[in-house]
């Protein structure tokens, strides 16, 4: 099988790309803004593209969206942009901050209270990535549109 060239957006030639972008400014309504216009997006790649999602996936979309905007409206100085992007099967979370320093998940610890996002992300997303950026970072997040058939809960495989 031979590889697919693609282009800047990770989209092959004449694939159409499907994207919403969010600026963030730092209200009190910043994360719950997100979580709507996550929802809102996947209804209307359905809507509108016929793409299958599940609730599962609108509700990890959600989740997601709601780590990734809390820890850089908390950690992060300045504005936030959020893209939601379909790419093949998958939903991209991406947030990017002014912050450049890259996230460390934790150790797990039963005893701690809060500090849990980015664990969480990583538990349920199928793809995980941070990157520097020029001025700040780049943080994103892959999810299945579908549930898997096999019954199989999504998201990473133990190591």
């Amino acid at each position: 099988m031979e590889p697919v060239p693609v282009n800047e957006e990770g989209t092959a030639p004449g694939e159409q790309t499907i994207q919403t972008t969010l600026a963030l400014e730092g209200g009190g309504a910043d994360i719950a803004q997100a979580r709507h216009l996550a929802v809102r997006f996947l209804a209307r790649v359905q809507a509108e593209h016929g793409l299958p999602v599940s609730q599962r996936a609108v509700d990890l979309t959600q989740l997601v969206v709601s780590e990734l905007v809390t820890n850089a409206r908390k950690y992060a100085p300045g504005p936030v942009l959020m893209d939601l992007r379909i790419t093949g099967d998958m939903v991209e979370v991406v947030v990017w901050d002014s912050d450049a320093a890259l996230p460390v998940a934790r150790a797990a610890d039963a005893g701690r209270v809060g500090q849990h996002g980015l664990e969480i992300v990583m538990a349920v997303a199928q793809g995980f990535e941070a990157q520097r950026e020029p001025v700040g970072k780049r943080i994103t997040a892959r999810l299945a549109l579908l549930d898997d058939p096999g019954g199989a809960i999504a998201g990473r495989s133990p190591l």
